[in-house]
């Protein structure tokens, strides 16, 4: 049981909820907070006849409309519904319920308004794994995630869909079987619950713990193929990378060296030089990813808690201001930043399996006996290659554009969101570009002699019971869709998150 408190969430705690499936529950401090707010909230509605945004007065644009107070549990309810106009493909359920824990986080700190009550509600939905249907298309990154977070909220009133036992279910049909009744939603709840960030920093979370991931994997391929490739070790020298120490470089050189400690290759005389930089460049160039990835996470984890709703309720202070937490620019930096610093893992690992195949290093052409009758490993190069060239065009910058909204009152948004997709495209990518690579490293070692590392006869051992060598032609997709759900199923050591 994981409990929600003020106490910041983590990346590690947030890896372990993600992976292990713990329940959530409330502390003590949380329910008074909100149970505050809340009072505050309605004392203050009570005591004033003055307009207050998105809780006596209508929406975006509509800010100067007043509603009278019969009305505001029916202004709050139209809220959701007019705005749960979402579309494109389904969210992934893990993703959803992702959403729902960052948006319990996000109204734990009392500066919301929102019911007790309510925020319960999210929290059964979460043990219970109902998850509400969610769709990709909709969120500008401003006013937060609008759309999605009206189909997050539809299912508390009893309308939306959901997943339930993995198949999409009327929200009525579910709060009817476990004896619920919809909740009826109060002045301000509406915004409270659609306001906020939450689509971005739940595609965020998902997609740094599998950026760290791919990171490892990274290094780990990479290693494989410096020793397939017959590689030299020295650009790996700690002297190197103390003389310009940038953390991740030296990170990844460390990783590297570790992982081929005890290589009978690395220790036979080399004829060449100095490699390409694709093999001897990936301190720098898989350093430089990690880097990006500690300022991304350092983004994303201020983000998750934090308070991204508005108008923001101040009880102690007796103030509510209606101010701009929900823009998501912070975020669409951050997934541009990640989409260039992942997209380049992608590219230079297809310039490695380029250079497995051609013939160099008394490696045989396309890794391949009788080349000419068999292409061999051809193609699989030509598949990556297209995949780095999709991934460049992903990489472009969403959060330099911006279209205006509600007649011009939300005249500047982020685009984060169709950044937040464009990041999870991009990682499905990589892990297919890495997952070739592994094949071709895999492949290109059966044609040494000499025993690469223990560590990496190991992983090789594992890879190979799934994956023997290729002597004739077959079907590569087959090969190429098994070594994906080897690097997916694959148990990392401690330090993968970098920390």
């Amino acid at each position: 049981m994981h409990i929600i408190s003020t106490k910041a969430l983590s990346l590690s705690t947030l890896k372990t909820l993600v992976f292990e499936g713990s329940k959530i529950e409330l502390s003590d401090e949380v329910i008074q907070k909100i149970q505050e707010c809340r009072d505050y909230l309605d004392q203050k509605i009570e005591a004033t006849s003055d307009p207050i945004y998105g809780i006596n007065t209508g929406f975006g644009s509509l800010c100067d409309v007043r509603i009278h107070s019969e009305n505001l549990t029916k202004l709050q309810e139209n809220l959701v519904r007019s705005h749960a106009c979402g579309t494109g493909d389904c969210v992934p359920q893990p993703i959803i319920k992702l959403m729902l824990l960052l948006k319990i986080k996000s109204l734990s700190y009392g500066h919301s308004g929102i019911q007790l009550e309510t925020v319960n509600r999210l929290v059964t939905f979460y043990n219970n794994d109902i998850l509400p249907v969610i769709y990709t298309q909709g969120s500008l990154g401003a006013s937060g995630d609008l759309a999605p977070l009206a189909h997050l909220a539809l299912p508390l009133i009893g309308e939306g869909m959901v997943w339930y036992k993995n198949v999409q279910t009327p929200a009525s049909e579910v709060l009817n079987a476990f004896d619920w009744e919809p909740i009826t939603l109060q002045s301000k709840e509406g915004l409270a619950l659609l306001n906020g960030t939450q689509f971005m920093t739940a595609y965020g979370i998902h997609s740094l713990l599998k950026s760290f991931k791919l990171s490892y994997m990274a290094d780990l391929i990479g290693a494989l193929s410096l020793d397939a490739y017959n590689g030299r070790i020295e650009p790996f020298d700690p002297l190197v990378h103390l003389v310009r120490p940038h953390n991740g470089q030296i990170k990844t050189a460390e990783r590297i060296l570790s992982f081929l400690e005890g290589s009978e290759l690395m220790k036979q005389p080399k004829k060449h030089v100095q490699d390409p930089y694709s093999f001897r460049c990936m301190p720098q160039v898989h350093g430089a990813t990690k880097d990006t990835l500690m300022f991304v996470r350092n983004t994303f984890i201020t983000e998750i808690n934090a308070v991204t709703d508005n108008p923001n309720i101040f009880s102690k202070d007796d103030k509510i201001i209606s101010g701009g937490n929900f823009h998501g620019q912070p975020l669409a930096f951050g997934f541009d930043f990640l989409k260039i610093a992942m997209a380049e893992l992608g590219n230079i690992s297809e310039r490695r399996t380029y250079q497995l195949v051609s013939g160099l290093r008394e490696l045989p052409s396309f890794l391949v006996e009788k080349s000419g009758l068999n292409s061999g490993f051809m193609i699989p190069q030509y598949t990556a290659a297209s995949i780095v060239s999709a991934n460049k065009q992903l990489a472009t910058p969403a959060s330099v554009d911006s279209i205006v909204s509600s007649n011009g009152q939300e005249d500047h948004v982020s685009m984060g969101a169709n950044a937040a997709i464009q990041t999870y495209q991009i990682l499905e990518n990589v892990e297919r570009i890495l997952a070739i690579e592994l094949l071709n490293a895999s492949q290109a070692l059966f044609f040494r002699n000499q025993k690469t590392s223990p560590f990496l006869r190991g992983i090789l051992s594992s890879f190979r019971t799934e994956i023997p060598k290729v002597t004739e032609d077959r079907v590569l997709h087959d090969d190429i869709q098994e070594a994906i759900k080897f690097i997916q199923t694959l148990e990392l050591e401690n330090d993968v998150l970098f920390d």
